[in-house]
């Protein structure tokens, strides 16, 4: 298929569709309302349903509802309406259900303002919802892989039973890049999706003398039981880990000076300020987590060579990755920060002569 100038925000949308999405419930909120309005025009089209909630929290149950149902199905929002949706991301998880949440993130807190910011990494990572949980986070750096993870997505949501938020941010959502898209599925392939969780979603068993309904719950009153509950989802997390980290090196090798991590958007700006100082002579290298959680912990112990004499995280944000990257280093050299908020986002001179700075 030839490539096409979109938005992220209707690229990704176009890509859910093509991967066998038919249900799409969600409240607009600036900057991700183009995916929203997208859904609104094209999933009828496709004999999807698509409706606008009367709020956040509706959606996000409705979301619940249909992945109870065994179907594809995705919401998205920003970063405020995402806070809204982490009481039933929580359940989402906790009965063990497929779904797909996109965040194009804004600034914060509160309702900050609409401009790019990547400020909900700990909301998306360490669980913004109450208990013991993950989602699965991928975080696209360009539209092209924005609308690659819309299949990747629900893919890894159907193979874990899991919700895998996809974190974007305001500058991805309304960049316009050219994108190619991957065929679409066919009814006949949609068809067999819809029916491939028969086993316990809440359709009912036509088989053995007692028929009935699968049962849907993440309520657990005997603690005994929730805390075997508990240990199983966290099995699953386990093979998760194991299985699915997904991460880009970029000129990592044994003479670097410095390592860089960045992830989404802003690896693109560090990238820029990398290239430069390698032009100059100097050997940075730069390590980009595709998947946020999982974290890639292994790969940026590994590229701790002998001459790297330190990490630069660079997030548009406070700091919040960084508290990962320390992990990851144990020590072994400084980790340093640089940071935007606000929605400022920081320029390739800027990075470039913070790494200096700290060469």
């Amino acid at each position: 298929m030839a490539k096409v100038l979109m938005k992220g925000n209707e690229a990704v949308a176009e890509a859910a569709i093509r991967s066998g999405c038919r249900l799409y419930f969600a409240y607009p909120i600036t900057p991700q309302s183009e995916l929203i309005e997208y859904m609104s025009r094209m999933l009828p089209k496709v004999n999807g349903t698509f409706l606008q909630a009367e709020s956040e929290v509706a959606a996000i149950n409705m979301v619940y509802g249909a992945a109870g149902a065994g179907r594809r199905v995705m919401t998205s929002s920003s970063s405020p309406g995402i806070s809204l949706k982490m009481e039933g991301i929580s359940y989402i998880a906790g009965a063990n259900l497929p779904a797909v949440i996109v965040n194009v993130q804004r600034g914060g807190p509160g309702l900050g303002d609409i401009q790019p910011a990547q400020g909900d990494y700990f909301q998306a990572t360490k669980g913004g919802g109450h208990g013991d949980y993950h989602t699965i986070v991928l975080a696209p750096a360009s539209v092209q892989e924005f609308a690659d993870m819309a299949s990747d997505a629900f893919d890894l949501a159907d193979a874990y039973r899991i919700p895998v938020m996809i974190l974007s941010d305001g500058m991805l959502g309304q960049m316009m890049e050219p994108v190619e898209f991957k065929e679409a599925k066919t009814d006949e392939e949609i068809a067999k999706l819809d029916n491939q969780h028969k086993d316990w979603c809440i359709h009912p068993k036509e088989e053995g003398e007692a028929p009935h309904h699968n049962e849907i719950n993440s309520l657990e009153i005997d603690p005994r039981v929730l805390e075997q509950h508990v240990l199983d989802l966290e099995k699953k997390y386990k093979l998760i880990e194991s299985k699915e980290i997904k991460v880009e090196e970029y000129n990592i090798n044994k003479d670097n000076d410095m390592v860089c991590v960045a992830f989404g958007t802003a690896s693109r700006i560090v990238r820029s300020a990398v290239d430069q100082l390698n032009a100059e002579g100097k050997n940075i290298g730069l390590i980009r987590p595709i998947t946020v959680w999982p974290y890639p912990y292994a790969t940026i112990a590994n590229a701790l060579h002998d001459k790297v004499k330190k990490v630069m995280v660079f997030e548009l944000n406070l700091g919040q990755m960084v508290e990962d990257v320390k992990l990851a280093v144990n020590g072994k050299v400084p980790v340093g920060f640089f940071g935007k908020v606000g929605g400022i986002v920081f320029t390739p001179e800027e990075i470039k002569a913070k790494i200096e700075e700290n060469l």
